[in-house]
């Protein structure tokens, strides 16, 4: 039973570090090889796992193997258009100015089906609406709807607006973030006495709380909290 165990945690590490040098990526988003390496590998580490028969090095050194395979197609198709356009494939338009493309759609086995649910998907459900729809190589479904059709911004109303930086995470369930506290110029003393404003004697009975560029904290109490301080 142990040597089950330790195989399950070696072969459980090798798939995490070989996820994690694939990039952060979820699945639909993947290129072609990297699909395919993808599945192979969770193959080849299930199979040791089920039998303990079969040597554990069976399993890594063929996983290790399309890990280095992985690496060096990513590296090729970043330093070379030719070669990534025949290794991942190159986006197709599917609708052009309101217009389906037919030739397209057979070449990638895209039925009208699938385009009107990714349509639907990206808030675009008219043809007509759309000026172009373009099949990445990842296999998603890039809407771009006509400018008449697009939502209207500020800039279009020549309406001024202020900056907005991301909110800075000060506290997550009930612990603080010394690092954003340090960006944001101010110290746990400040902190503690926003939060008693807000009624809240304790980190701890704080879910989560960030502070925007403008400065204002915004907080969410725990339940248990909430509970504990009535």
């Amino acid at each position: 039973m142990l040597v089950v165990i330790v195989r399950v945690i070696v072969l459980y590490l090798l798939v995490v570090t070989a996820t994690r040098v694939m990039g952060k990526r979820q699945i639909g988003e993947l290129q072609p090889y990297e699909l395919a390496i993808a599945v192979m590998i969770s193959d080849l580490a299930s199979i040791p796992m089920q039998d303990i028969g079969i040597p554990l090095l069976n399993g890594i050194i063929p996983i290790l193997i399309l890990l280095v395979l992985q690496v060096l197609f990513s590296f090729m198709t970043l330093k070379n258009e030719k070669l990534r356009a025949i290794i991942c494939g190159k986006p197709r338009i599917l609708i052009a100015n309101g217009k389906l493309n037919e030739s397209n759609m057979r070449k990638e086995l895209y039925n009208l089906n699938d385009l009107l649910e990714q349509l639907r998907i990206n808030n675009t459900p008219n043809i007509s609406d759309v000026e172009f729809a373009i099949l990445e190589t990842s296999g998603q479904l890039s809407v771009i709807p006509k400018s008449q059709k697009r939502p209207v911004t500020p800039k279009d109303l020549n309406i001024p607006t202020e900056y907005e930086g991301l909110p800075l995470d000060i506290i997550i369930d009930g612990i603080i973030d010394i690092g954003n506290l340090d960006i944001a110029g101010l110290d746990e003393n400040w902190l503690r006495l926003e939060l008693h404003k807000n009624g809240i004697n304790t980190i701890q009975d704080v879910l989560f709380a960030s502070l925007d560029t403008n400065g204002n904290l915004y907080v969410q109490r725990k339940i248990s909290g909430r509970r504990k301080n009535k």
